[in-house]
């Protein structure tokens, strides 16, 4: 297995589902619902990369061992849109979220306009559909389109002898199975398949957190196959389209020869010339009759993304893409409670989202020379930075015996409360270049990874 077959056969596979049959779908031909706006024009080569959320043609025992249990939606669990600069040079990764709100492309005089989940695409009206839907919604031509399964992902996986999955702190989610301890670990098939699927993890739940852990992942293993050379020319990679080919599913316009392509330009991709960004997000649960709980994009900073990869320019560094916060907060005031024993710096903290309880009565007269101290437990690391953010020059402190409040004690300096700004597009989904998104974690030790993770693939050594 190459390089190839990671950056098309992985993108695709990362937690979706099954096969929708042997269908096959043309990108060329499918109704553009918003007019190609940049990619097929000469502009660099767009590819549609989707996973089916569907348990079609899995028997129990592999429900069971992949831990994908319930009932399928027949819609695109991930879908992940690649840009190929023109010159070859440049690859930009963007995951598009499930629950993304979008008006559904195929409006006629005779269908009206329909909104609803841009996973719901699929359902509606399969691959054509799913693609003329994103080129609505995004402005740009889809030249190629994949689609793949859950057994696609593990095989692949256990191929290339396991993949690198990270977090800097224990993660479980009973839906997927995952369970891993702190550190770096190196997975299984199903393993990882756990660590991409999770949606319910302690740690940042949702489509963004999953959707990172994905990015990630794909940026390792691309990162360790470059290593090993596994992409030697021409003939290997026309062997490992072939492979490819065995667990992922193309339109009629895709063939052997356009793999062979974007597989040798993707093989020859510096890490600091490959980009990972989610579409920014403006509401995270955007009600709506009918359909749920959804996700609204950011209006102007999702059209600057469309637009950078329309003109074929980079995405990082794009302020109107990513704004660049002047007091930038790790985690969201509004989610931390904090106990402050100065009735002015109490207020002030309040009217910054904070949660906040003022226990200025039981301060001491004398107040303790020096700066704010903030103080917190093990676990609210990144509650208790986002408190200091508020308050230049404070100082730090863990104290294993606080609970789940952080709190503040004011000295005799002056305090200066200033307003932080909580992004969780930046947490979750700024574009980064695959050498900074890459793990850095310290390798866990011996047993650190949970059930459910698997700490010695199967495939090769």
């Amino acid at each position: 297995m190459r390089r190839i077959a990671v950056a098309l056969t992985l993108l695709a596979a990362l937690s979706c589902g099954s096969f929708a049959g042997s269908q096959a779908v043309s990108a060329a031909s499918a109704p553009a619902g918003g007019g190609g706006g940049g990619g097929g024009g000469g502009r660099g080569t767009n590819i549609l990369v989707v996973g089916i959320d569907s348990r079609a043609g899995l028997s129990a025992a592999e429900k069971r061992r992949l831990h994908v249990g319930g009932k399928g939606c027949n819609c695109t669990d991930v879908m992940m849109l690649v840009h190929l600069s023109q010159n070859r040079r440049r690859a930009s990764i963007v995951s598009i979220p499930r629950d993304s709100y979008v008006e559904y492309a195929g409006t006629t005089a005779t269908a009206p306009a329909r909104s609803g989940k841009i996973n719901g695409a699929f359902a509606l009206g399969g691959g054509p559909l799913t693609v003329a839907t994103v080129e609505k919604a995004t402005g740009l031509h889809v030249d190629h389109y994949l689609q793949t399964d859950f057994r696609g992902f593990e095989q692949t996986v256990n191929n290339l002898g396991g993949a690198t999955v990270c977090t800097d702190r224990p993660l479980k989610d009973e839906n997927s199975g995952l369970d891993i301890g702190a550190g770096r670990h190196l997975a299984d098939g199903n393993g990882a398949l756990r660590y991409v699927r999770a949606r319910h993890v302690n740690l940042r739940p949702g489509d963004l957190g999953r959707v990172r852990r994905q990015q990630r992942v794909v940026d390792d293993l691309l990162a360790r196959l470059t290593a090993e050379g596994a992409l030697a020319g021409p003939v290997s990679t026309a062997r490992t389209v072939r492979t490819l080919l065995k667990t992922v599913r193309t339109d009629a316009g895709t063939g052997l020869d356009d793999l062979v392509r974007i597989g040798w330009a993707l093989g020859h991709l510096r890490s600091d010339r490959t980009e990972f960004a989610t579409v920014p997000i403006r509401l995270f649960d955007h009600r709506v009759p009918g359909v749920g709980s959804t996700l609204v994009w950011d209006e102007a900073r999702s059209a600057a993304l469309w637009e950078a990869l329309g003109a074929d320019r980079p995405i990082t560094g794009d302020t109107r893409i990513q704004p660049v916060a002047e007091n930038p907060a790790p985690t969201d005031p509004a989610r931390i409670a904090v106990r402050v024993d100065d009735a002015e710096v109490a207020a002030a903290l309040r009217g910054n989202g904070f949660v906040v309880t003022d226990t200025s009565a039981t301060a001491p007269a004398v107040r303790p020379s020096g700066p704010p101290v903030v103080r917190y437990a093990t676990g609210q690391e990144d509650d208790a930075a986002t408190v200091a953010a508020a308050l230049p020059g404070s100082r730090l402190q863990a104290d294993p015996d606080l609970d789940a409040v952080v709190e503040v004690t004011v000295g005799a300096r002056p305090v200066r409360v200033r307003s932080v700004t909580y992004d969780r597009n930046v947490a979750d989904g700024a574009p980064v270049t695959a050498d900074r998104l890459r793990c850095a974690e310290a390798p866990a030790q011996a047993g650190a990874a949970g059930p459910g993770s698997a700490v010695e693939p199967s495939g090769r050594r």
